[in-house]
């Protein structure tokens, strides 16, 4: 019989939700703040999306210390340095004037507080709270990148539009020091609630350590996932809004598209998460790609602003499957690798993300500023998912050292 969650685990859960669908939405909004840059700075379109690009790196390659200091110091103390760190970052970027300047404030101090208020924290008490139920847990928690994503486009665009990116950045900072306790004291005794039990399908084969994960061809494989998965939603997430507007779409109504479109990651990423616990991750991971490509491939057949239903065809399918594949990969490393050490296995395995989604926000920039179009750097995210893919469905098979 499975054993089902307690009152206090579901409560967890969505003190999780609210604070990464904050520090989600704050990141995410970059891409709108990379307009703002373009227009006052005339920087190119890869020097403006290099602190994006650095945010990235830097949060897969702290991943493994955030990972290592949540196994020790627990989820309420992270939320409350990193929302420190968040502010911090917010509130110096509203005075910024020059390109090293974002660069150290969002790449560096902003994305260490975001990485703080992340999957990597909160994915090892969720697993352990929801063992039956782990892909379902799993994936309501992801699900919070895309909500996040998703409210962001159009309220920082408004905010922009309305009072200027610098006094827009004031205000984030504002709201954010004025949430830090509050997020911080949802995890209050977290990690002393009782720990769900788990089933013989669900429980893992021992507690593994951090070099036996390593020795292993899953492990490897994993990382691999990660960093395909990113190249391929980074070669166009940063970008979206700068394509609709360099294809004479309206900013506005570009950020409402791009953002209705993001919102579909909500019940996609809920959805893709649960019916892996039927299906297999291998299987939803592959659904996801697939909704993915047609995403991509419908935004590479637009040439003017004319074309509204392709462009809603592009941001649906591609939001709807935003994230989806993450609580597939943060799922199948829970079900693999469990154990006290699985938040420091997880940052290591998350440091494939960092490198991928940094490789390809810049990547896309730079061959924008090459070829002049985005239609190279969009042909390359759909062969990214596609290997993807590929890489994913050998994790089908057993973990062998």
């Amino acid at each position: 019989m499975k054993e089902t969650p307690s009152r206090r685990a579901w409560f967890i859960l969505a003190g999780g939700f609210l604070a990464f669908t904050i520090s989600a939405s704050l990141m995410h909004a970059y891409s709108v703040f990379l307009l703002a840059f373009i227009a006052e700075f005339r920087w190119s379109r890869a020097e403006s999306s290099l602190a994006y690009s650095v945010g990235q790196v830097v949060g897969g390659i702290s991943s493994p210390l955030v990972g290592g200091m949540v196994d020790r110091l627990g989820a309420r103390r992270m939320v409350l340095l990193g929302g420190c760190l968040l502010a911090l970052g917010l509130l110096g970027s509203a005075f910024a004037t020059s390109l090293w300047q974002i660069v150290l404030l969002y790449g560096v101090v902003m994305t260490l507080g975001a990485n703080c208020i992340s999957m990597v924290v909160f994915a090892p008490l969720i697993s352990r709270l929801f063992v039956a139920r782990r892909g379902m847990a799993m994936s309501m928690l992801q699900s919070a990148n895309g909500f996040g994503r998703a409210i962001s486009a159009p309220i920082a665009q408004l905010m922009v539009s309305e009072v200027g990116w610098r006094h827009a950045y004031l205000m984030q900072a504002g709201i954010m020091a004025a949430l830090v306790l509050p997020l911080a004291a949802l995890f209050r005794g977290a990690e002393q609630t009782p720990i769900a039990k788990p089933t013989a399908d669900s429980a893992p084969a021992r507690d593994w350590s951090v070099a036996e994960a390593m020795r292993t061809r899953h492990f490897w494989l994993l990382l691999i996932v990660y960093g395909l998965t990113s190249i391929g939603s980074f070669l166009v997430a940063l970008h979206q809004l700068a394509f609709a507007v360099d294809r004479g779409f309206d900013p506005l109504y570009a950020a409402f598209v791009v953002g209705l479109g993001s919102l579909l990651a909500l019940p996609g990423v809920i959805l893709t998460g649960t019916i892996s616990d039927y299906i297999g991750r291998e299987g939803a991971a592959i659904l996801a790609y697939a909704i993915s490509i047609i995403g991509v491939a419908a935004a590479l057949m637009i040439d003017n602003a004319d074309q509204h239903l392709l462009f809603w065809v592009h941001a649906c399918f591609f939001g709807i499957t935003w994230g989806a594949r993450g609580p597939a990969i943060t799922a199948k490393t829970a079900d693999l690798f469990g154990g006290p050490r699985l938040g420091t296995i997880l940052g290591l395995i998350t440091i494939g993300s960092g490198l991928g989604a940094g490789l390809g926000a810049w990547g896309a920039g730079f061959l924008f500023d090459l070829t002049g179009s985005y239609q190279l750097g969009f042909m390359l995210a759909i062969a990214a998912y596609a290997m993807g893919a590929l890489v994913f469905w050998a994790l089908r098979k057993p973990v062998q050292e």
